[in-house]
């Protein structure tokens, strides 16, 4: 019996999945990492005595006086905070107790500690240590006027003010000295005066040309001498010092 071909109905193809509605949303851009990044590590030299960062260069100055002799100090390096306001506070704290013991001591010291007030101020605007020391740092320690060191300087601190204030002090009393008491006064042409002393000493004194005190009237001379029968006053009683006025009588001197 020969061969015969049946065609066979195939089933129909499933349809493929239905496309999501909603499509899982993307991420623009790249994707986040996964992990935050680090902190930014500061760069730059490290501090030479503990190895943390950030450091900078720091010159701090020290002085002793020695009565007749004198020594400049100073430390140079570069320093992280810590170490810097150790460094500084441990030589403010030493100038203060050793230098003002000589003449010259005397004057070079403040302006040696001014000079380090200033580096103070700098270091403390350096930021705190971001990294950890490879060895301890130096102990800064209490400020320097919280310290025994700033109690001793007081005494010389205050013998300086005092002789700063005491020059003025005694230009003033000198000059309320000289314009009163003893001390010559200055008389003007055109006023008058009277002699507290006997002729011929002079301790001459302003006077009312009104009052009966008034002994003598005050002018220029005219020409190299003054009039017959008056008298020369000391030149200190004139204003430049150096030339001599002359006294009129207005009524009998004292004898």
């Amino acid at each position: 019996m020969p061969f015969r071909h049946v065609p066979v109905e195939r089933p129909p193809l499933s349809a493929p999945y239905p496309p999501h509605a909603y499509p899982y949303p993307q991420q623009p851009g790249p994707y986040p990492q996964p992990y935050p990044q680090p902190y930014p590590q500061p760069s730059g030299p490290g501090c030479e005595v503990c190895g943390a960062m950030p450091a900078a260069p720091v010159t701090v100055r020290g002085h002793q006086g020695m009565v007749v002799v004198m020594r400049f100090l100073r430390r140079q390096g570069v320093l992280c905070r810590t170490c810097g306001l150790a460094v500084a506070r441990r030589m403010q704290a030493d100038t203060l107790v050793q230098g003002w013991w000589g003449p010259l001591s005397m004057l070079i010291t403040p302006f040696v500690l001014l000079l380090n007030v200033g580096e103070l101020s700098r270091i403390r605007k350096l930021p705190p240590p971001a990294t950890a020391a490879w060895r301890p740092p130096l102990d800064p320690g209490r400020p320097v006027l919280r310290r025994p060191a700033g109690l001793v300087a007081l005494v010389p601190l205050l013998a300086l003010a005092g002789l700063v204030l005491a020059v003025p002090l005694l230009i003033v009393i000198g000059m309320a000295v000289d314009s009163g008491g003893n001390g010559h006064v200055t008389l003007k042409p055109g006023s008058c005066a009277r002699n507290l002393a006997d002729w011929p000493q002079q301790d001459l004194r302003p006077a009312d040309c009104g009052s009966p005190d008034a002994q003598f009237r005050v002018y220029w001379p005219d020409g190299p001498a003054c009039e017959p029968g008056d008298y020369d006053a000391y030149p200190e009683y004139s204003e430049d010092g150096g030339l001599s006025l002359c006294l009129h009588p207005v009524k009998k001197a004292k004898n």
